[in-house]
């Protein structure tokens, strides 16, 4: 994977807009518990990322991703329009830089859902963020997960768990773990660390 370079322009967070990242190796539950916070915190907004790759079955352009010519893509990494960015498998992968800055001038908190070098660039331009890192139990667990999922191979599943392993390495790099044991707490616990956040009680995280 190649990852992006991104200018170091850092942009500053004010008190009431709050940038939320949260990472996980696939098959922690991320998506679930991206989901139950965008339910409880209707006002926050999802940042959707862009991708040159072809939209699969049931994937909807401006839902899942913005999908978008490989051409427009390159042009956008030349005009510093990425907040971060990363090419994988010959795809390339985005975060619109313009969607951040200004919806986070008008105060709205936003949620990145992103990798962990996703993560580290971002840091850069906005070093304030806000970061979660969601961790399974364990790899055997993350591994049986992977296969009750039924929709990879073994040879994916097996590159999934080497990937987590890398991505569980560098977890001190984000400010806040919760591991994902029994879902309903892990829910209960990403809550109330943005509801701190949201209402100005940091020193209490």
């Amino acid at each position: 994977m190649e990852q992006g370079f991104i200018k170091n322009e850092k942009k500053v967070i004010s008190n009431r807009d709050r940038l939320f990242i949260i990472s996980a190796p696939s098959g922690a539950g991320k998506t679930t518990l991206c989901k139950a916070l965008l339910s409880r915190f209707a006002d926050m907004l999802y940042s959707i990322s862009y991708t040159t790759r072809k939209p699969r079955a049931n994937e909807q352009d401006g839902v899942d991703y913005y999908f978008i010519p490989k051409e427009e893509f390159k042009e956008k990494i030349k005009e510093d329009k990425w907040a971060e960015w990363a090419e994988v498998h010959g795809n390339f992968y985005g975060t619109s830089a313009e969607f951040m800055d200004k919806k986070l001038s008008l105060g709205h908190d936003i949620l990145l859902d992103i990798d962990v070098q996703g993560t580290a660039q971002i840091l850069k331009r906005y070093p304030d963020s806000v970061t979660i890192f969601i961790m399974p139990p364990s790899l055997d667990i993350l591994k049986k997960r992977l296969e009750s999922r039924g929709a990879d191979s073994k040879d994916t599943i097996l590159k999934r768990i080497k990937n987590a392993e890398k991505e569980m390495a560098k977890k001190d790099l984000y400010r806040h773990l919760i591991v994902n044991d029994k879902l309903p707490e892990a829910i209960d616990q990403l809550l109330s660390i943005i509801k701190k956040y949201r209402l100005g009680m940091d020193n209490k995280v």
